[in-house]
């Protein structure tokens, strides 16, 4: 089976307290569809966890006017720490994520009328696109962003994950992976300089090269729809040493703790990260259970250190009340699942 790269499935937030920060993302962000809650050891994340099998407990939350969703982390097993420094802008990992809105001055409003903590004004980026910044309850940033794919219309002023912000070393090195493996092959602005609308941010004044790349062909496979398109944006600090995120640190911390994409093919795409020098570190190789969902999960580092994970969905709760789960692994690799059978995600809804 070739590869196929659906798009965003989630990206990994570590938190100290799982459901408050389902509460907040759920409130403010419309993540309010809970595809599963899951507590388990992550016996297979050894490598990221100090040599011990630790428990944690994990909620995929989802906005079903599209997007990807956000896996809410939490250890059971030991308190989740903290970066011992300031994290600024340029630093190794994931720095930010940005979600998609349909209007950015009324989600401005929005959010600041839920004393949402807004650190930046409505700025535009180097391509003229608006944008700002908040931060959630533990610090950790978000970017919203203009989007214009969406999977239903609701009531909400943002739909989900629409790509991320993360810090690198080398933007040509990183490229191997970002554009030549993920199919980020469109280059929307590539820009060195210090930039207006980061000032705000800690370290955001300081000289960077920033690449926002874009993928120039639609996405294919089950959950293409539904995940949407999504941007990645490469910053290269010129005048310090960046420092790592997670850096003596565990996987599952407070932060964003990995990228992970909804894939088909596991196996071509292994022996292309392989044949690349980007090796899996993790892989469930058969079918893991998270709750009612199932798959194969792999995990690989950028050349930084970043975690990329891959998932191969193979079971999905859609109607989990009545024993109703879709089994993704007899369809067609390429067509999306039809709209109105995901539209039955709708009733995982958490409602306040």
């Amino acid at each position: 089976m070739e590869k196929i790269i659906s798009g965003i499935q989630q990206i990994g937030v570590g938190t100290p307290n799982e459901e408050k920060a389902f509460d907040w993302y759920r409130k403010n962000l419309g993540m309010d569809i809970c595809v599963f809650q899951d507590t388990a050891e992550a016996d297979l994340m050894t490598e990221y966890t100090g040599d011990k099998v630790q428990s944690r407990s994990a909620t995929l939350a989802m906005n079903l006017q599209g997007g990807g969703g956000l896996e809410v982390w939490q250890y059971t097993s030991r308190d989740p720490q903290p970066a011992p420094f300031e994290i600024k802008v340029g630093d190794l990992g994931v720095y930010g994520t940005r979600i998609k809105c349909k209007d950015v001055k009324a989600t401005f409003d929005f959010l600041q009328s839920q004393d949402v903590n807004i650190v930046t004004e409505i700025k535009e980026d180097p391509a003229g696109s608006h944008h700002f910044f908040v931060k959630d309850p533990h610090g950790l940033i978000f970017q919203i962003v203009s989007g214009n794919s969406w999977f239903s219309n609701g009531k909400y002023h943002t739909g989900g994950i629409a790509g991320c912000m993360i810090g690198v070393s080398d933007i040509e090195q990183s490229l191997e992976l970002y554009r030549d493996i993920l199919e980020y092959d469109q280059i929307e602005y590539d820009e060195t300089g210090s930039f207006e609308d980061l000032t705000s941010l800690d370290g955001g004044s300081q000289e960077m090269r920033r690449v926002l790349l874009s993928h120039g062909k639609p996405r294919k496979g089950s959950f293409s729809q539904l995940l949407g398109p999504s941007k990645i944006e490469l910053v290269e600090v010129q005048n310090r040493e960046p420092r790592k995120i997670f850096r003596d640190r565990y996987w599952g911390d407070l932060g964003f703790i990995h990228l992970c994409f909804d894939i088909k093919g596991m196996d071509q795409l292994k022996k292309e990260c392989e044949e690349k020098g980007f090796e899996f570190t993790v892989d469930s190789k058969n079918s893991f259970d998270m709750g009612e969902a199932a798959g194969r999960f792999s995990y690989i580092e950028d050349h930084d250190g970043t975690l990329i994970e891959f998932v191969e969905t193979h079971k999905l709760p859609i109607w989990e009340s009545v024993g109703w789960y879709m089994d993704v692994q007899n369809k067609a690799p390429e067509k999306p699942i039809p709209k109105w059978m995901l539209q039955f995600l709708r009733l995982s809804r958490v409602r306040s």
